[in-house]
């Protein structure tokens, strides 16, 4: 049902976003920006309920808890990124936003070194 809202919620404002783009430019910014944040408390409940979901599912696999830790972490960098570069090319400032993204990627992979150091260890120790 939270999507039949967020879109809902989305259509209404593109359609203001459009009144306001050519008058008030600065505003539609933040209208933006206000939507997204909206949209993102909207779906909050089931992303906790997800992360926990997860955690569940590594504590029975036995798995190491930093690493699902770090690729949640991962997750949330990549969508406040992505979240930011829109708002950026919104606007109008779309070299902004492939600056974001290029931060985002190299902390991105930064945070995805220990993950695959711990994979590498675990096929060496597989492999004779």
């Amino acid at each position: 049902m939270e999507v039949v809202q967020a879109v809902g919620l989305a259509v209404v404002t593109v359609v203001v976003l459009l009144l306001l783009r050519q008058e008030r430019p600065e505003i539609a910014v933040q209208l933006t920006l206000a939507l997204g944040v909206v949209i993102f408390g909207m779906v909050l409940g089931r992303l906790l309920g997800l992360v926990q979901t997860l955690e569940n599912l590594a504590a029975r696999a036995s798995l190491d808890q930093r690493h699902l830790g770090t690729v949640l972490r991962i997750v949330g960098v990549a969508y406040v990124a992505e979240f930011a570069a829109q708002v950026c090319r919104d606007a109008g400032e779309g070299a902004v936003a492939g600056k974001v993204e290029l931060a985002a990627k190299v902390v991105i992979l930064a945070m995805a070194v220990p993950i695959v150091v711990a994979v590498l260890d675990a096929v060496l120790r597989i492999v004779p």
